[in-house]
Order: structure tokens, then C-alpha cells, then sequence
């Protein structure tokens, strides 16, 4: 029996919880004088989080650590001069489609895009590079080289004599993996909901380090699970053949699913198959249910044992309303009601449960008899069933382990590509079920390490079954194709050009098959590139301007800018969604951005009159904004703010 505290709350403890809910890694374990174990907080990282500068001062403490890890954090948090320019010629139905295709270092988007995603991201997958021992391509400027990280992780004096051997199979490679994946892991946490997941893919090499990570970033207690796919065994190994890869799964609020009584589901593999083979037997026998029922427990028996639908075989009896297998009908637990039960043909009483009838209301019973929900023998003497139907059991609890042959994929994206274009590429078929048992409706999935764009595929295809209109955001970078490969030789430069086709390809394949009514059919990408700002670098450190440099104030937007750039750069600062409807008008001789109608409207033409102002803002948009210089007069531009106070005053009134 619990005791009563009898004591006034623990007002620290519920403190750190409240920080825990902000700052998860900075939450740790403390041994108290006692000896027993407590939450503390880690007010070294504190600090680091809450200061745009490294903060040392280590202390002992369970966590982990490498040379560079507080670089990385600062990384994190340090803001950017940069931004997201549009690229129609690279996008498809730009004006209409609501995802999106970011080209760049996904670092670099990932905080272009905090201020638009904050919160809203359902589910987040990313199958980052795999530490191989191999140099990798996202190298920030934070990343330790070898002869820094030694000197750092003390293998390596001041003069440059070695301190440890062998110190290849240390921590270097560990170190340079870690603090490319951990700002990057740091800023994918605020994109989520809070019913959203993270699912993160990796191997053995990194899957402990990982994880350890991951319980600092989105905390210990909403780790869900580490799902093992089984992808073919392989036979290049000479101890242990290694056939499988994880993919890591965090929460961004366990309890906050369980207070809301959240399930996960996926639909059982193997189902089309059997109803296909259903409608066949349907075809041939008309309503000889009999015949139908021995046909398909024929079927079921011609089945190899690694067939998906064989593990349903259970579900091989048919009545008008399809497949069903009879089910217990007993009461749970034994102790149920015992009443007669009269059997359909013979009138007889049936055998009763040993556990009694599971409802205890014998009308409801008849109910279910009338309706022909029971499954009876051929006499009395057997117990009967209820029937338990496969179109109301397609939904199961995802399992931690599964196996899909990871040739498939390969083999499937070849055909789609014409060639071998990505080495390993995802199964597709995979992420549609993670995609199926976490998002629907209009949910939003990111993947920024692209790849191939499989979670793109992915997504369209599950789109096109159940009707939802889920959203992706994909980032890749830019990385040139290597030379000699299969992607060089079919034209493309860079990965990025690749997984666009990739979309284009399997949306119009997608598309091609049949597609659930209620999907709105986009297949469709809006590209935006990571670029430098549209700004000049002037604008951002005015302190620097000398005499040779005053030229530079009579713009302070880069010349090869245009229009449509400095109005995503302005959607960005806003937060605005970057998929919003975009219509060009023409007002009072200039030419005015509207943004899905008047959620934002932007003109950047030069001269703005007292004319366009007025009919700016009698059509009261929720924001609007002009160029710094681009008002007629000074006195224009000082009166501009109080005249939409005076004819919008809901207009939030901005310069670039």
C-alpha cells in the first residue's frame, strides 16, 4: 500500500520536469547523499542551450559525450543568413501541389524551416548515411578533422606525438557521424505534433549510439520501439552474416498518446491476394457457399509457407457477407451464462461453452443467429461459433520484426529508373506502412535525407488506397554523381535531380493504377533551393559600411534576385506554408503577390502611390508588404502604416 508523502510538493523535482518538457537532454541523473538516484538538470547544457557561445564547465554526470558534441550543439541554435528560392522549371504543377521538394543542406532547411513546420509535422522518417568508416558528404564546418579530433580526444599532444594506439578504431568516425546527425536530430524535434513519431534507419554500426543520442533529444521515455527488418540473408560475411537493419522509433510525447488513447495500426500483408482469389471463387460458383469454402482452404494449401496470405488461412470460410473463421463463443474467463441454444436444422439444443455464452442476453443471441452470425455444425452436438469476419480484422499491431526482401525494392526501382541509378535504395512498400499506421487525412511527413525519394513514393501510393491527401516535404542536397556510375551516364549530375525524377516517375505510375475516389491525385512537387540570402550582405552588418561600400545602399536586395524570391524569403520570415496557392495580379499598374488570397500580399515594385495603398487595403489582407525603398515618397512611406491602421487595422504592414 502506497504511503501518504505528508510533506508539501517536491517544487524542484516538478520543476525539472517542466525543463524536461523543453530540454530533454538536459535532464539527467544525480546520486543524492543517500545514495538513491533523482531527475537533476544538467546546468552546463542549460546554459549551452540558453547562450549563442560554447559554455564550458564539465561534470560528472550519465550522459554521453565526444570531442566536438558542445560545437554541435551551438550549431544547432546558431541562426543562418540564407534562404528558400523557387525553381519552377525543376518543380511539377507548381502552382497547385502542396509538397515540397528542398534542394540543399538539409541543415541549412531545417532551420529555414522552423518558423512554417513548428509543431506540425506528423511523422518524420530519414535514412541518414551509414558510418561505414567512410568519409561522408555532410561535412559542416563544426566537423572535427582527424588531427583536431586526436588533439581534442587526447590521443595526440600539443608537439603531435601519439597518446594511444590504433587510434583509427576509436572515436574519430564516431565523432564526425554523431555531431553531423545530432543538430540535425535537435531541430527535427520541434517540427512534430505532438502525437507525431520520428522513425530513424540505420545499421549496427551506429544503432547503440543512436540511441543514446535520440533518449537525450527527444528524451528516454518516449522511446517506442526499435523495429528490425529482416531484408535477406547474406552470405559475404565469415563469422555472422548481418541481414538485418533497425529503424528507431521516438515519440514526441508518449503520454500524451496514452492520455489520448492513441493505436497504431497497419493493415495485414497478404489480403489482396485472398480477396482476389475470393471474387475468383465468387465468379465460378455463384452462391454455392460450400464450394467457395473448399476452394479457398485448397488455395490456402497450394500456398508456399513464406506467402503472406498463408498466415489467414484461417479465414477460409464464406457466407454472403465474404471470408470468416469461426470464432470462439464462449464467455471470457469461464463463469458465463448457460441457456439453450436451439441448432438451426435439427431444432435440437446445442452443446453449451464449458465457459457459458459470451453475451448473457439470449434475445441478442437469436439476434445473432437471425442474422446469420453463427457458425453452427452439421448438428447439435458440436459447440458453435461466432463468425469473425476478415473485412473487420485487416488492422494489426505493427510488429517490432519483420522481414521484406530487400532485392525487391532494388529490382522494382530499377525497372521504374531504367537502370541501377541508387545503390540500397528503401522499399517503398516498407515506409507506405508506416506511413499507413501513423498518418491520414492531411498530414504532413518529412524526409531530410531524401535519398531516392522513396518516403515520396511511398506516400502517393498510400494516398491513392485510403483517400487520405497526405503532404511530403523532402530535402536533399545537391551531391554531385560520381564518376562512371549508372546516374552519370543517364544524364544526371547530381542525386537531387535523380529523386525528383524519381517522384515524377512513380506519380505518374501511381496515377496509372487505381486511385481511391476522394484522393485529390497530387503527384506533384514544388521545389525550392537553399541559397544564400536575397539580401545583400550589407543589410546584415551595417557597422561594416565604409566609404567604398556606400554604392551598396542604393539596394540592399542582391541584383540576380527576383520578385518570386523575395516573396518566399518573405513566407519564411512569416512562417507562412510555402505550398499556399500564389496569384499574380496587376493593381494600379504594379504588379501585386497574392498569397491564397490575402493571406499575405506583397508588392516589390518601385514608385508604390497613395493609390495602390488604398486599394491595398480595402481589400484588408491579414498581411501585407513592399520594398523599404519602394515608396514614391519618404512621406508615403512614413504615412503607409497609419493608413492601413485607419482602413484595415487587422493588417500587419511590413518592408523588406
Amino acid at each position: 500500500m502506497d504511503k501518504l508523502k505528508m510533506h508539501s510538493p517536491d517544487m524542484s523535482q516538478q520543476n525539472i520536469e517542466k525543463i524536461r518538457a523543453l530540454f530533454p537532454n538536459c535532464v539527467t541523473e544525480s546520486r543524492t547523499s543517500d545514495g538513491s538516484l533523482r531527475l537533476a538538470v544538467d546546468f552546463d547544457l542549460l546554459k549551452q542551450e540558453l547562450s549563442d557561445s560554447i559554455v564550458e564547465g564539465p561534470q560528472e554526470r550519465y550522459h554521453l559525450n565526444w570531442p566536438g558534441k558542445r560545437q554541435a550543439l551551438l550549431t544547432a541554435n546558431a541562426p543562418i543568413a540564407k534562404t528558400l528560392r523557387p525553381c519552377r522549371e525543376d518543380s511539377v504543377n507548381f502552382d497547385t501541389t502542396q509538397n515540397l521538394f528542398i534542394e540543399g543542406d538539409n541543415l541549412d532547411a531545417l532551420k529555414l524551416l522552423q518558423e512554417t513546420y513548428l509543431g506540425k509535422v506528423k511523422m518524420i522518417y530519414i535514412d541518414p548515411p551509414y558510418n561505414t568508416g567512410k568519409d561522408f558528404i555532410y561535412k559542416d564546418n563544426f566537423t572535427s578533422g582527424q588531427a583536431a579530433h586526436e588533439l581534442t580526444a587526447s590521443e595526440r599532444t600539443e608537439e603531435g606525438t601519439r597518446l594511444v594506439a590504433n587510434p583509427e578504431g576509436n572515436g574519430r568516425f564516431h565523432t564526425n557521424w554523431l555531431t553531423m546527425i545530432t543538430p540535425r536530430l535537435r531541430l527535427a524535434r520541434n517540427f512534430l505534433t505532438r502525437d507525431g513519431a520520428i522513425f530513424v534507419s540505420c545499421d549496427e554500426g551506429e544503432q547503440p549510439r543512436l540511441r543514446l543520442i535520440m533518449d537525450e533529444i527527444f528524451g528516454q521515455s518516449n522511446f517506442i520501439a526499435d523495429m528490425v527488418w529482416a531484408a535477406g540473408r547474406k552470405n559475404d560475411s565469415r563469422l555472422v552474416s548481418v541481414s538485418h537493419e533497425y529503424i528507431v522509433c521516438y515519440a514526441r510525447d508518449s503520454e500524451y498518446l496514452r492520455e489520448n488513447k492513441t493505436t497504431w495500426r497497419q493493415r495485414k500483408k497478404g489480403l489482396d491476394e485472398i480477396y482476389s482469389q475470393h471474387d475468383r471463387l465468387k465468379r465460378q460458383h455463384g452462391n454455392d457457399y460450400h464450394a467457395m469454402t473448399k476452394g479457398m482452404k485448397e488455395w490456402y494449401r497450394s500456398l508456399p509457407d513464406s506467402h503472406p496470405s498463408k498466415a489467414h488461412k484461417h479465414y477460409a470460410h464464406v457466407d454472403e457477407r465474404g471470408l470468416y473463421f469461426p470464432d470462439n463463443i464462449s464467455w471470457p474467463g469461464g463463469g458465463g451464462p448457460k441457456y439453450e441454444v436451439l441448432h438451426p436444422k435439427t431444432q435440437k439444443p446445442v452443446k453449451v461453452p464449458s465457459r457459458g455464452w459470451m453475451t448473457s442476453d439470449p434475445k441478442r443471441m437469436q439476434q445473432w443467429i437471425d442474422e446469420n452470425r453463427v457458425h453452427f455444425g452439421d448438428d447439435e452436438n458440436s459447440v458453435p461459433c461466432i463468425k469473425s469476419y476478415l473485412k473487420d480484422k485487416e488492422l494489426q499491431t505493427p510488429y517490432s520484426v519483420f522481414y521484406q526482401d530487400g532485392r525487391a525494392a532494388s529490382k522494382r526501382l530499377r525497372t521504374l529508373m531504367d537502370g541501377d541509378l541508387f545503390d540500397f535504395p528503401k522499399d517503398e512498400l516498407v515506409l507506405q506502412e508506416l506511413v499507413e499506421m501513423l498518418t491520414g487525412g492531411e498530414d504532413i511527413i518529412l524526409d531530410f535525407f531524401a535519398g531516392s525519394s522513396t518516403t515520396a513514393h511511398s506516400i502517393m501510393l498510400q494516398n491513392a488506397i485510403d483517400g487520405a491527401n497526405r503532404k511530403f516535404v523532402m530535402v536533399q542536397l545537391n551531391e554531385k554523381i560520381t564518376d562512371g556510375s549508372a546516374a552519370l551516364k543517364a544524364g544526371f549530375k547530381e542525386i537531387s535531380e535523380v529523386s525528383r525524377e524519381r517522384i515524377r516517375r512513380a506519380g505518374k505510375k501511381v496515377l496509372e493504377g487505381e486511385c481511391h475516389k476522394d484522393w485529390n491525385q497530387d503527384v506533384g512537387f514544388r521545389v525550392l533551393k537553399v541559397d544564400t540570402s536575397n539580401m545583400a550582405d550589407i543589410y546584415y552588418s551595417p557597422d561594416a559600411i565604409g566609404q567604398g561600400s556606400l554604392d551598396l545602399l542604393v539596394d540592399n536586395i542582391k541584383p540576380d534576385r527576383s520578385e518570386e524570391d523575395l516573396l518566399f524569403q518573405v513566407l519564411l520570415d512569416w512562417g507562412i506554408d510555402l505550398t499556399l496557392p500564389i496569384r499574380k495580379d496587376t493593381l494600379c499598374g504594379k504588379t501585386v503577390y497574392n498569397v491564397d488570397d490575402g493571406a499575405l500580399v506583397a508588392c516589390f515594385d518601385r514608385n508604390i502611390t497613395e493609390d495602390l495603398l488604398k486599394a491595398l487595403a480595402e481589400q484588408a489582407p491579414l498581411r501585407v508588404v513592399f520594398r523599404d525603398d519602394g515608396f514614391a515618397t519618404d512621406s508615403l512611406k512614413i504615412n503607409a502604416e497609419q493608413m492601413f491602421k485607419q482602413l484595415a487595422p487587422g493588417t500587419d504592414v511590413r518592408a523588406i
